[in-house]
């Protein structure tokens, strides 16, 4: 039996819950509905059939619902209808809310402050994090939350065809495995700042994963699939380049006919490497929003779609 707890702030008939295996696909229409809405609302067209984008995401959303850190149902006490929901997810220290969505006929009536006190508690993780959009109304919810918004972050998308013949310089490219988690995890925490323990093993199921080492030392690695791309990381930021053509390479052998990244806007050599071969900045742009300033983001491509880091 889900948790309940009655909603505070004068929302009369609404009873936040915990979420459970059941609400993933009623989550995820909500969030269509409200994205939709967004767009709509910036002049941007939302042109991802649902149906498909269902089939492309269910593994991950399943995977972040199962790790989640807290999730949080808003309903309607008088039909149970979802009004809303929230989630996080917590990787060492670094605490990141992956999602606060509310039905557009429910916004501004305090049920998104509702839910992001449950989700996103403040005083919780060493660092907290939000991939934003630029809607003002989140920004501000999120400035409350107690992150400051740090810089944009570019979906870029391009075809893999274009990519030249990966010259690796140097670099030995082999197939990520189980064993090279360790690796993985410690290229990560010297990037990024944190491991993402929760998802090494899910990542290496359900993309195709690269390691790559000089003289024997793992100094990057990718993360290439059609149902999306990322993550991608290199001690050196130079080596992102043979890196990103390695993985368009690998792109074009698994029949992907685009390959999407979410792309920090201060990783120069990505941005660079990106738009020179042809890559579009795709709007709306997204925003790293943190408590507190971490990661060398001018060698690191976030997870896509870009539910976190």
């Amino acid at each position: 039996m889900p948790q309940l707890v009655r909603a505070g702030g004068g929302l009369a008939g609404v009873t936040i819950r915990r979420g459970t295996p059941d609400d993933i696909r009623a989550c995820f229409d909500l969030s269509i509905a409200s994205m939709g809405d967004l767009f709509a609302r910036q002049g941007n067209e939302f042109f991802s059939d649902p149906e498909e984008f269902w089939r492309h995401l269910e593994p991950l959303l399943r995977h972040v619902a199962t790790t989640a850190a807290e999730w949080w149902i808003a309903v309607d006490d008088a039909d149970a209808a979802m009004l809303g929901y929230s989630r996080s997810v917590e990787r060492g220290g670094l605490f990141e809310l992956t999602e606060l969505f509310v039905r557009p006929d429910r916004q501004s009536a305090g049920l998104g402050r509702e839910l992001i006190e449950r989700a996103f508690p403040l005083g919780r993780g060493a660092v907290r994090a939000i991939i934003a959009t630029t809607d003002v109304r989140a920004l501000a919810r999120y400035y409350r939350a107690g992150t400051v918004v740090r810089f944009p972050i570019a979906s870029m998308s391009g075809s893999p065809a274009s990519a030249d013949a990966p010259d690796l310089g140097g670099l030995e490219a082999a197939t990520a495995t189980l064993e090279d988690v360790p690796e993985l995890a410690a290229i990560e925490t010297a990037v990024l700042g944190y491991p993402r323990d929760d998802d090494y093993a899910w990542l290496l199921e359900q993309r195709s994963g690269t390691i790559f080492r000089r003289a024997g030392r793992a100094i990057g690695f990718s993360f290439v699939s059609a149902a999306g791309s990322g993550p991608i990381a290199a001690l050196d930021p130079t080596d992102l380049v043979p890196i990103l053509g390695h993985a368009q390479a690998r792109a074009r052998a698994l029949g992907m006919d685009e390959l999407s990244l979410d792309v920090p806007m201060p990783n120069e050599v990505a941005m660079r490497h990106l738009l020179g071969r042809g890559y579009k900045i795709d709007p709306p742009l997204t925003m790293l929003m943190s408590s507190e300033p971490f990661g060398q983001f001018d060698r690191f491509i976030p997870f896509g779609p870009s539910l976190f880091l």
